[in-house]
């Protein structure tokens, strides 16, 4: 696979490409060599080969020295021969780039509220055209920040149907790179989990695996937890099952109620999301099997 992104370049413009293929000798030298040949600079570079699947996987950062506003073309003109000769999947981006994400949502907003803020404070390089709900709970947040919004209640199986459809189309419409299920509290369908591979993030209210249900902090507390944490993964078909991008935990003890508890969990999925969505849209995520690299 192969992806270029934003072909009209600032001169000053920095390019971030991930890369992945069969482990073996020779892969940085030609790579380097490529980046060299069409003009760039390379400023940072991370690579790890994986034992257990013997693949490499690597994430370079290059400035372009010559002709900036055409690296990218000449990047993978310099490239193909190395692509073809490794097999590889790759991808180049600009750096500093936006990404186009929607944001699915309930009615719990702290999720919501954090990713607009940091979007808006420049913290977060996403650009959300659209946040989508089945309730009218985060209307308030999403107008606050000048994002537009769409109620679709589901009350049956074929407002469901109806809701994923929707989502499919903001995807075509928007040009959505990214998926954000920001504690959107229905499951999703195998269909639309197919489509959306590899591009939804969702948040999950515990450490997995943990507590499952609409209540996951009353079972803590009831069952006296010494950790609560929360985790980001991507969505699969195997409900909270998906490979894992971001995790975190607390400390608490039999002091705490199920509104401390929740208030902690709740500070928990919103940084641990932010994370996740942060190292997606730097380009830092890569998939290997059931688990992720993380650069």
């Amino acid at each position: 696979m192969t992806t270029l992104s934003a072909p009209s370049a600032a001169p000053d413009t920095q390019w971030v490409l991930t890369l992945s293929c069969i482990d073996g000798p020779g892969i940085v030298h030609a790579i380097s060599g490529a980046i060299v040949a069409a003009g760039g600079n390379i400023v940072e570079s991370q690579q790890f080969a994986s034992a257990d699947t013997g693949r490499f996987f690597m994430r370079l950062q290059v400035e372009a020295i010559a002709q900036p506003e055409t690296f990218d073309e000449r990047f993978a003109s310099a490239l193909a021969p190395v692509t073809e000769r490794y097999h590889m999947t790759w991808r180049l981006d600009r750096a500093d780039r936006p990404v186009r994400t929607l944001i699915l949502a309930s009615t719990a907003t702290h999720c919501v509220n954090d990713l607009l803020y940091r979007r808006r404070a420049g913290q977060l390089a996403i650009d959300v055209p659209l946040v989508l709900s089945n309730h009218e709970t985060v209307r308030d947040i999403a107008e606050f920040y000048d994002v537009p919004f769409e109620h679709r209640a589901i009350a049956g199986s074929d407002d469901k149907a109806a809701f994923e459809a929707r989502v499919l189309d903001a995807v075509a419409e928007l040009d959505i790179e990214l998926v954000v299920l920001a504690r959107y509290m229905q499951i999703l369908s195998p269909e639309l989990c197919a489509a959306l591979e590899g591009r939804a993030i969702n948040i999950h209210h515990s450490f997995l695996p943990g507590f499952k249900g609409a209540n996951p902090y009353k079972q803590a507390h009831q069952r006296g937890v010494k950790l609560i944490g929360a985790t980001a993964h991507f969505v699969t078909t195997d409900l909270d099952e998906g490979p894992i991008i971001e995790q975190d935990t607390i400390r608490v003890d039999h002091g705490y109620t199920v509104r401390s508890l929740t208030q902690l969990g709740q500070d928990v999925e919103a940084r641990v999301l932010r994370h996740a969505v942060r190292s997606y849209a730097e380009n830092r995520v890569l998939v290997d099997g059931d688990r992720t690299i993380i650069f």
